[in-house]
């Protein structure tokens, strides 16, 4: 299972991790793109170790948006959380969601940090290390 970095954006690692279930204390602070769906459990997994964002598969949505509920359950503890379309990038494959990944949903502290739907997630971290406020 993969859990490496990938790339380094305005000095902050970026981690390609095929489960978000493999986050640990080092990982705090660091852009986590995961091959995880982002239904509630991954949102509590993500929030034990809270990344400066964490990016889930989106899952299809699934039903009442299953898929996606972390990202308005992390919204509160302001991380910032947002997915990839099914469509872009296999569950389960992080590097296919790093490389291929579309954004499909975001929640609010990703939105203000420049991530919005239907772009390329890689076009889109660029700007989102460029405008966030270290923690």
């Amino acid at each position: 299972m993969r859990n490496e970095t990938v790339a380094t954006l305005s000095g902050r690692r970026v981690i390609a991790m095929d489960s978000i279930s493999l986050i640990g204390p080092g990982d705090a602070g660091a852009i986590v793109v995961c091959g995880s769906h982002g239904g509630a459990i991954s949102g509590a997994f993500a929030a034990k170790h809270p990344p400066a964002l964490v990016v889930f598969n989106d899952a299809g949505g699934g039903k009442k948006d299953a898929g996606v509920a972390s990202l308005a359950n992390l919204e509160p503890e302001g991380i910032a959380a947002a997915a990839v379309s099914h469509d872009s990038a296999r569950i389960g494959d992080a590097l296919d969601a790093w490389e291929n990944g579309v954004v499909s949903r975001v929640n609010g502290p990703a939105a203000e940090g420049g991530l919005a739907p239907g772009r390329p997630l890689r076009e889109l971290l660029q700007r989102f290390t460029a405008k966030e406020k270290v923690r």
